[in-house]
């Protein structure tokens, strides 16, 4: 455990925990682990656990850049048609923030956990930008990679409007820490977000 990390649990209760969101491929699970890494912490990709109920409704999900493939997009609109499957990660996402130390990646987790438990990273990034990443990342063209980030971001905007009430991307009030990435590359974006983190935790 870190000194950051010994300090918040030595003051009466467990560490706090870190929850990183933004856009689609603006890079959560870098600067999640990366944390994880500097605080001494655990970490959880709700990707990961979106994965494992993908898995048990007959698909074969693998590698970050499943979610941008047909089958991925397929999933999308099958969680957007049953809001089980996100509830029942959300779930457990939340019990495991709430018993703190960890650092998780979510879409959803900044607006539906209690403030005091933890710090909200929001990694903001323009559509482009996140296009851009998304084509790097996946080796798709420029055209998928612009329709694909549209896409993923519109509905699941709706869906957790639908299931939660809040408007992703939008309601960024709820964040401590909020990081324009657009002119940062990933080292400096690390950077960023141990700096103003590690004097919130």
């Amino acid at each position: 455990m870190s000194g950051v990390a010994e300090a918040a649990a030595g003051a009466g209760g467990p560490a706090r925990s870190v929850v990183v969101s933004g856009p689609p491929a603006v890079g959560k699970t870098t600067v999640a682990r990366a944390l994880a890494g500097e605080f001494g912490m655990r970490f959880a990709g709700g990707g990961d656990a979106l994965k494992e109920i993908a898995r048990e409704a007959g698909h074969e999900p693998g590698g970050d850049d499943w979610w941008d493939t047909p089958e991925g997009m397929a999933f999308l609109s099958q969680r957007a048609a049953d809001g089980s499957f996100d509830r029942r990660v959300d779930e457990e996402l939340s019990r495991m923030f709430a018993g703190g130390g960890i650092v998780v990646t979510s879409y959803t987790l900044p607006w539906i956990v209690e403030r005091s438990v933890g710090v909200r990273v929001w990694l903001d990034a323009s559509s482009e930008t996140s296009a851009r990443r998304m084509q790097g990342r996946d080796g798709i063209g420029a055209g998928d990679a612009a329709e694909i980030s549209r896409r993923r971001y519109e509905e699941n905007g709706a869906l957790y409007r639908r299931l939660y009430g809040f408007e992703f991307g939008r309601d960024e009030g709820v964040f401590d820490v909020i990081i324009d990435t657009d002119a940062m590359d990933a080292g400096q974006v690390i950077l960023e977000a141990k700096r103003r983190v590690g004097g919130l935790l």
